[in-house]
């Protein structure tokens, strides 16, 4: 997360086939009905800007924290299991983890009651343990292949495990396979900033990664300087380098320094805002989204997105107008699947398909929302 990273975010998550106690368990993000903001985004966009968090996000480790790839994952399933109070005591109302509630009144663990070490091993979450287990092993470095210092890393239980998921790996492989020009904006409260850039540089350009060993013929360029963007009441400033953008240029500066992004860069967002702003939306890391741009959509990819705007991560500010400079805050419920994904870690790292499944479906429903719109 930020300079100072809590447990909110690493301190950097299909409906109604069971019931239990009243509540349905669903292991899948269900896919929200198509809100009204992006109506006017053509589905012919030229390019997709995809801005991706870090840690629990395509990583399961933290530097700020400490927390190794077990910890990591362990606190994420605190994340997405729930359950609530009843007579003092805890009952759980899930059987299986998932990142929308099963039932109302539902709460998650780790909402309750913050970040308990070993959750699934000596803590309240041991019905969770097979699920741990299960993704760990997915989790680790190949035993055939040689360990590599800066792909790899060693967990608590001595083991290797990848450092940053394949399937990140495997997205880059399918966006380029099919057509689709993009770029890669890496958004993070954390500090692990500067080594993913110089990781992810080297495996596309030099073909370190021994799993994708034909990363440089998609010829992305890597900017490997970890830029900043800082916020406060006055808006935000963003520098990178020699490069400075502020909103008292006006916001659409900020957007349109976004928009026009080649490759593969990073920013470090401003932790202390978001915690100043109680952790809510409006401290959240600010992503511009023009609706009535049609060469250009915006996706933001984070585990702390949630449909709560008191306990969220990212700030949309949706234009009013075709070029103007106001914004308006758009809620999370309005751009969910849309412009903005939670993250399931789970299932990135089970299927090497899946950043690649959730961002089709965002750019299938802006198509749905043009033709609602336009009709």
């Amino acid at each position: 997360m930020s300079d100072s990273e809590d447990s909110r975010e690493t301190p950097e998550t299909s409906p109604d086939d069971h019931r239990v106690n009243g509540c349905g368990t669903h292991s899948e993000v269900a896919t929200s009905p198509a809100p009204s903001v992006p109506r006017l985004l053509s589905v012919k966009k030229k390019k997709i800007v995809l801005h991706f968090d870090l840690n629990n996000t395509i990583l399961v480790s933290d530097a700020v924290t400490k927390q190794g790839t077990v910890a990591a994952l362990e606190y994420f399933l605190s994340t997405v299991t729930w359950g609530r109070m009843a007579k003092g005591k805890w009952e759980w109302r899930c059987e299986t983890p998932s990142l929308l509630p099963p039932c109302e009144g539902a709460a998650t663990y780790s909402s309750h009651f913050g970040r308990v070490a070993s959750f699934t091993t000596v803590g309240p979450g041991k019905r969770f343990r097979k699920v741990l287990e299960e993704h760990l092993e997915l989790l680790q470095w190949p035993s055939h292949l040689q360990p590599d210092k800066e792909l790899c890393v060693r967990g608590e239980d001595g083991k290797l495990y990848h450092w940053i998921l394949p399937s990140f790996f495997q997205l880059l492989q399918d966006l380029v396979s099919q057509g689709l020009e993009f770029s890669i904006i890496f958004r993070t409260f954390g500090t692990d900033l500067p080594r993913v850039l110089m990781v992810v540089k080297r495996a596309l350009e030099q073909g370190t990664h021994p799993l994708f060993p034909d990363l440089p013929a998609l010829k992305l360029s890597v900017n490997a300087t970890a830029g900043r963007i800082r916020c406060s009441t006055k808006g935000a400033v963003l520098t990178r380098g020699e490069e400075r953008v502020s909103s008292r240029e006006g916001e659409r500066s900020l957007y349109q320094y976004m928009s026009s992004s080649q490759g593969l860069g990073g920013f470090q967002d401003h932790f202390d805002w978001w915690a100043r702003n109680t952790y809510s939306i409006l401290g959240g890391k600010p992503l511009w989204i023009d609706p009535f741009d049609f060469t250009v959509q915006h996706i933001f990819i984070d585990d702390n997105i949630r449909q709560n705007d008191e306990d969220t991560i990212v700030h949309p500010k949706v234009f009013l107008d075709p070029e103007g400079s106001q914004t308006r805050t758009a809620s999370t419920s309005e751009l969910y699947d849309l412009c903005l994904i939670q993250n399931d870690l789970l299932r990135a790292i089970s299927d090497p398909t899946y950043f690649t499944q959730r961002i089709h479906i965002c750019m299938e429903n802006y198509e749905r929302n043009l033709q609602q719109g336009l009709s």
